[in-house]
């Protein structure tokens, strides 16, 4: 069960690369994504611990898994946001995968998202949940002047929670696997 639950984790690592795709849709990565990490999760229930080799794979699949799969996550959370009845209205534009960018005023977000999901990940790898408190700390501090502009806050509360979410789910499954 420990080379299903990694193969399983590989592919939530490579899942968001078909979000690069325009002919393809915009929930596909997402989904396959999370239908992969139940799966991994699954698996990882009903293996041992590993060690050695299997031990330093399962470290660099689940960081990779944490940092990639965390931005098809982010962006189908916009997605789903944008639907509800107090969400505005509908940008013009159409992003990768046909969906939609996320507007708004928060600029870099992709570049930190990865950075904040990394910075989990590793924390919660290395045994220091602690960091994750100081992750979210200076990522509010760095933002504070950005929230006051229109949907910034629900944008920066919508994102770091999918975004930290995403990240500790898939150390979960990589934590049974390691212990």
């Amino acid at each position: 069960m420990t080379v299903v639950s990694l193969v399983l984790l590989a592919v939530v690592a490579l899942a968001p690369a078909l979000s690069l795709r325009p002919d393809l849709p915009a929930w596909l990565a997402p989904v396959l994504s999370t239908v992969a990490l139940a799966g991994a999760a699954a698996a990882a229930s009903a293996s041992t611990a590993v060690h050695g080799f299997d031990y330093a794979v399962t470290l660099v699949l689940t960081m990779l898994a944490a940092i990639t799969g965390g931005g098809p996550a982010v962006l189908a959370a916009f997605r789903i946001a944008r639907r509800q009845p107090d969400a505005g209205p509908e940008p013009a534009a159409s992003g990768p995968g046909g969906g939609a960018p996320i507007p708004g005023p928060l600029r870099g977000g992709r570049v930190i998202g990865i950075l904040e999901r990394a910075a989990v990940a590793g924390a919660v790898l290395a045994g220091w949940p602690e960091g994750i408190a100081i992750v979210l700390a200076v990522k509010g501090l760095a933002r504070y002047p950005e929230l006051r502009e229109p949907q910034a806050s629900e944008q920066f509360i919508i994102g770091t929670g999918t975004s930290v979410l995403w990240a500790l789910a898939v150390c979960g499954v990589g934590w049974s696997l390691l212990t």
